[in-house]
Order: C-alpha cells, then structure tokens, then sequence
C-alpha cells in the first residue's frame, strides 16, 4: 500500500518556510566568509545576523499576509 502523496499547497508552504530560513542563515554564513577574509571579526557576523533576520521577518509578514488573503477569500466564496 502506497502512502499518501501530500497536498500541493501544503508542501509550497512548507517550501517557503525553509525558504525564510535559508534567508536569515546566509547572510550570516557571508558574514562568517567576509570576517575571515577581512580580519574584522565580529562585525560581518553581527551585520549579517541583522539583516538576515529582518529580511526573514519581512518575508514571513508577507507570506502570512498572503496566506491570509487567500483563506479570508476562500472563506467568503464558500459562505455564498
């Protein structure tokens, strides 16, 4: 007996959470690359760590947003 496949939508959403993950660890990751090649530790990691968390956070406002919108329409093409 096969398992069953998962939803489309659900695995898109589960891609755009690793997504947002991977945007809040590279910029520290370049972080960690420019302090070494630099010499100017720890400033690469700490501007890297707040950028990437706030472009993690814009991100994951959005597609909340977005996901919202989609659930709120849904909800008042079914209650007609």
């Amino acid at each position: 007996m096969l398992p069953e496949l998962p939803d489309r939508k659900e695995m898109g959403r589960y891609l755009a959470l690793g997504q947002i993950g991977m945007e809040m660890v590279a910029p520290i990751v370049a972080g960690l690359l420019i302090d070494s090649y630099l010499g100017s530790k720890p400033w690469g990691v700490i501007v890297g760590a707040v950028l990437g968390l706030i472009g993690g956070f814009v991100h994951l406002v959005q597609l909340l947003n977005k996901m919202d919108s989609k659930d709120s329409s849904r909800s008042d093409q079914e209650s007609r």
